[in-house]
């Protein structure tokens, strides 16, 4: 596996997201074991970027991988987030990124994750009533205590990242970008290389829409993050097939699957970004770190960059309120 910098953090070029183990999607938290061999398979390809949060569960997915990483922890570079659990007000899906909130965060991370430091730690989403000032110094406390490493950013906007990163370095910013979500390349991305700040694409096999394996909604459980998504939707499902027949017409030239296809595409886009596809299944895992070895030509680059975007927004209203654009 190759290995990029983001900003002064050396990672594998591709990461494993680790919240559908436990969160979010049909199935999660059905078969912990599985999810822990998917893990450790990674790990043995040579992934060292393992993403979470603690509102994954909440709080659980950071105790799956908590019990994965025991006696592997020095293998890992780990990325964990706070800012969507108000510890000191109103739980879990209530955005606190104030300074008394993070320093509970931080403690309960460690906690489960069963480490001494957080690699990389992002704040979830920009809290619009705490000056980004105040967050970044709050975390950037813990790193002159040793409990973080590098600072991150999730889904926030030129703006914020600026201010945050003048007062302290940002190290990455997380957000969703794929083949369908590409609204960041206009303001954030050249900001992002401005600054010398990394880009961690999550849902980058479009929550495996991308995949080409989704043909219909129907099977999606109620608490999947999917049922009901505008892009999973009525005619925006039609439309957005159409794109997926594209990527597999590119995969059935490149001798890849379509999902391979899509990450392929992301990772030419630069070497300063490092997706981080996830999955509970070993053998999603093994097909996903392959993409690595996967040479898209330029005309199928372009062929894919000139595909049409996708139908209906990445998030419902209540979602789109909390993101930063």
């Amino acid at each position: 596996m190759k290995h990029i910098m983001l900003g002064g953090l050396e990672v594998s070029r591709i990461g494993l997201g680790a919240m559908g183990m436990s969160h979010g999607y049909t199935g999660a938290g059905t078969d912990d074991a599985e999810s822990i061999r998917t893990i450790h398979r990674a790990l043995e390809l040579g992934v060292t970027l393992i993403d979470t949060a603690e509102i994954y569960g909440p709080y659980t997915n950071e105790e799956l991988l908590g019990r994965a990483l025991k006696g592997r922890r020095d293998q890992v570079v780990l990325a964990t987030k706070f800012g969507l659990v108000s510890h000191v007000g109103d739980g879990p899906w209530n955005l606190d990124s104030s300074p008394a909130n993070i320093r509970t965060a931080v403690e309960g991370s460690l906690q489960r994750l069963g480490t001494d430091h957080i690699d990389l730690y992002y704040q979830h989403r920009v809290d619009p009533n705490v000056p980004i000032e105040d967050t970044i110094g709050a975390v950037a406390d813990l790193v002159q205590q040793g409990k973080v490493r590098h600072i991150g950013l999730s889904e926030a906007g030129p703006e914020t990242i600026r201010r945050a990163h003048a007062a302290h370095p940002v190290t990455a910013v997380q957000s969703e970008y794929s083949l369908w979500t590409r609204g960041l390349e206009k303001r954030v991305l050249p900001l992002l290389r401005e600054l010398g700040i990394g880009l961690v694409p999550f849902s980058p096999l479009g929550r495996g829409f991308l995949t080409g394996k989704i043909r219909s909604a129907d099977g999606f459980a109620e608490d999947d993050f999917r049922h009901g998504n505008p892009r999973f939707s009525g005619e925006n499902f039609q439309r957005n097939l159409r794109i997926v027949d594209e990527v597999e017409a590119v995969a059935a030239a490149a001798g890849a699957t379509p999902g391979q296809v899509a990450l392929a595409w992301l990772l030419a886009q630069g070497d300063d970004i490092a997706p981080i596809p996830g999955t509970k299944r070993v053998s999603r895992v093994e097909e996903n770190t392959a993409a690595d070895g996967i040479q898209l030509t330029t005309r199928q680059i372009d062929q894919l960059s000139s595909l049409p975007p996708a139908a209906g927004d990445t998030h419902p209203e209540s979602g789109l309120r909390m993101m930063e654009r």
